[in-house]
């Protein structure tokens, strides 16, 4: 684990954009290096066709932990 510096107004941006989504500021900045970060392995899949593939992944990640 490290710290990453950031600028200011991204920092701000964070903020609101973790209370919209219910993470916190650092959930929220994982958030987004996550998805920007597979957003460009995959550049022929939207932003929304990647965070629903992630989501279904967890759901089932989910299942197989609960032996359902």
């Amino acid at each position: 684990m490290g710290i990453v510096n950031i600028d200011d107004d991204l920092h701000d941006q964070l903020r609101k954009a973790c209370k919209a989504s219910g993470r916190s500021i650092n959930a929220q900045a994982a958030f987004w290096i996550r998805i920007g970060m597979l957003c460009e392995l995959e550049p022929g899949l939207t932003f929304y066709e990647v965070a629903s593939r992630e989501l279904r992944e967890a759901v089932r990640a989910d299942e197989v932990r609960a032996g359902t």
